[in-house]
């Protein structure tokens, strides 16, 4: 009833929960504004906040399945996985930043003499990062927070609302493409 009062038609929870998707389409109309607005304060760039309302949503579509209309409203739900998809995107936009101050302080501080170990090493995370970029979500947002917060397959299922073998899934597929990707990039047999 609550909801309702605020103009959220509670019929779209369970039409989203069953997959319909004109439900997607009146979520992404009601709830898109505000998403972009939380982002756009967060993360303070136009596109950034773009692309994080293209994910929520994105995100949202795609783990429907978990979603339960019993236990929480629909924009409370977006809400949730909004506040991930910034989390997500200041976390990329921080390791980007140190990879680059990284490249930068080693080629350019006279008074390092950075080994070839050194550089290659920056390379190759620059490198890891690019082709973790490749993989597209949920991907990538798994496989971050494997790499770089270093979460269980549990914990990663918990913070992206996906089901645990999902999670399995992706990482064991992913791994296998950036494998694949790694070992044909730099010629490894």
């Amino acid at each position: 009833m609550e909801a309702a009062a605020h103009g959220w038609d509670v019929g779209i929870d369970h039409a989203f929960a069953d997959g319909e998707e004109r439900a997607l389409a009146e979520a992404y109309r009601k709830m898109s504004p505000l998403v972009y607005t939380l982002a756009l304060r967060s993360l303070g760039e136009r596109a950034a906040a773009d692309d994080v309302t293209q994910e929520v949503f994105i995100r949202a579509w795609k783990s429907r399945a978990s979603y339960r209309p019993e236990a929480a409203r629909l924009p409370a739900w977006l809400i949730g996985i909004t506040r991930n998809a910034i989390s997500d995107a200041l976390s990329s936009r921080s390791r980007q930043r140190d990879l680059e101050q990284a490249a930068v302080h080693l080629v350019s501080d006279p008074t390092t003499n950075p080994s070839a170990k050194d550089v290659e090493a920056v390379a190759d995370r620059i490198t890891l990062e690019e082709e973790l970029e490749r993989l597209g979500d949920p991907q990538t947002a798994i496989m971050r927070l494997a790499f770089y917060e270093d979460l269980t397959h549990d914990q990663i299922s918990s913070r992206l609302d996906l089901p645990l073998g999902t999670v399995k899934s992706h990482i064991r597929r992913s791994l296998s493409r950036l494998r694949t990707r790694l070992e044909v990039e730099h010629g490894t047999p």
